[in-house]
């Protein structure tokens, strides 16, 4: 199989990982022009256990760290481990308000 390819899929509101074109993993997401909610990260069966769910979600958190305009809500408990195992990436999370 070929190298890692990641694509962002607007019309999908996800981002797909595929490996020699096969789809491998992907992240869906909700996005309310401020802050992308991670719904829900899953990798096909056939390739789980290589890592690349947290690929996927390594790369989304790039791209959005990147274009600087939005922050993100980890509502899928993968994606809230993710940050938790990448503290030095957590800038990008939504704060909470404390009343």
């Amino acid at each position: 199989m070929g190298a890692l390819e990641f694509t962002h899929e607007p019309d999908a509101s996800r981002w797909a990982l595929r490996k020699g074109g096969q789809l491998v993993s992907v992240l869906e997401y909700r996005d309310d022009g401020q802050t992308v909610a991670m719904v829900r990260a899953y990798t096909v069966p056939t390739f789980r256990g290589h890592g690349y769910a947290a690929e996927v979600v390594g790369r989304a958190v790039a791209e959005l760290e990147e274009r600087g305009d939005r922050t993100v809500q980890p509502v899928c408990w993968y994606v809230a481990d993710w940050f938790d195992d990448h503290p030095e990436r957590a800038g990008i999370l939504k704060r909470r308000r404390i009343a």
